[in-house]
């Protein structure tokens, strides 16, 4: 099944345009999880159970597991996804850009190494470095365009023939990119005007949304300016207002009724 697929059925399954960010850090993990041999699974786990019933997808960042060396625990975290909720689909957030072999080791590393069934992408270095991603026609691809950090428009926003960078790799992404119509693009919630402009462009394409929750993006523009006509196409990702929405031995609980009450208020201004 293709990834875009497998997302459309998770979310009308669910009800749910609301994608997980599981970005542990070992610092903020319960006591409970800090004895175990792998802490960052144990915490994610919990997390994963919790909510599963309430998300489309789940998007594991790798740092927060190769700045400790803990690839072994977001492979496990990626195992458990497929192995016990296999219609939820996993995003690995990477963010992987390069050429020729090296680009092809990346795309080894997401989809075969980790097996995730997409990978976020940096198309700074042009279409060819993508090649080694988007040739994986069952796994989805997610190119960074208008990111969601304050200095995201020192470049993203620069104008080349009166037309913004990220409108301009936007309609690359629409119109020349997507041959095996795997590609989704990454579109920050704190900037809602340039999502509407992106939406214009790449008409039905997915487009993953950080920046709603800790960032401070505003749901209700996001999903005035986002939505495709079908009234889906986005997923909307909440990774610290979720897993750190408790603290101490109750933080599923907490989690899910913080992915539960986000769920709901995306469901209630589509």
């Amino acid at each position: 099944m293709k990834f875009i697929e497998m997302l459309e059925r998770a979310q009308k399954k669910n009800s749910s345009l609301l994608c997980v960010g599981l970005d542990p850090s070992l610092e903020r993990l319960p006591d409970s999880c800090r004895t175990v041999s792998q802490p960052l699974f144990a915490f994610n786990r919990a997390l994963i159970d919790a909510t599963a019933d309430l998300v489309c997808a789940y998007k594991p960042q790798i740092a927060h597991y190769s700045a400790c060396g803990a690839e072994a625990e977001l492979l496990a975290t990626i195992s458990y996804i497929h192995d016990n909720y296999a219609d939820i689909p996993v995003i690995l957030d990477a963010k992987r850009g390069d050429i020729g072999s090296t680009a092809e080791k990346y795309a080894l590393e997401a989809f075969e190494r980790y097996q995730a069934d997409a990978v976020t992408v940096n198309p700074y270095l042009g279409g060819d470095s993508l090649e080694p991603f988007l040739k994986y026609e069952e796994k989805g691809v997610v190119i960074l365009c208008r990111t969601s950090n304050p200095g995201g428009g020192e470049l993203q926003g620069l104008e080349v023939d009166g037309e913004p960078v990220y409108l301009k790799l936007a309609g690359l992404a629409a119109a020349s990119w997507n041959k095996n119509h795997n590609i989704l693009l990454v579109v920050g919630a704190t900037w809602p005007a340039e999502l509407a402009r992106v939406r214009e462009v790449v008409g039905e394409m997915p487009l993953l949304v950080p920046g709603v929750g800790a960032q401070g993006g505003d749901l209700v523009a996001v999903l005035g300016a986002g939505l495709n006509s079908r009234g889906a196409g986005l997923v909307i990702n909440s990774s610290r207002g979720i897993i750190y929405a408790g603290q101490g031995e109750g933080y599923a609980e907490a989690a899910r009724q913080a992915a539960l009450e986000l769920r709901d208020a995306i469901n209630c201004h589509r």
